[in-house]
């Protein structure tokens, strides 16, 4: 089963299903080793300025982001 086959069956979940599965995931996380974490945050990060590089991602100026995160609150 392919990530998108199963993040395609996750999302048919309940939300309390959904929920559950989220916090077992995260959960799993906690078990990695520093090294293993900065080595995801490098593909995380290579992967989005790929994104970037290709057109399918586009950045926001930081003065957006906060103005609509607060407009959000009120």
């Amino acid at each position: 089963m392919t990530i998108d086959e199963l993040k395609r069956e996750a999302l048919r979940l309940d939300p309390s299903g959904r929920a559950d599965l989220a916090r077992e995931l995260l959960r799993s996380l906690d078990d990695l080793s520093e090294n293993e974490v900065d080595r995801l945050w490098v593909e995380e990060a290579l992967r989005r300025d790929a994104e970037l590089d290709a057109g399918l991602a586009r950045t926001i100026p930081a003065d957006e982001v906060f103005a609509a995160a607060r407009a959000r609150l009120r």
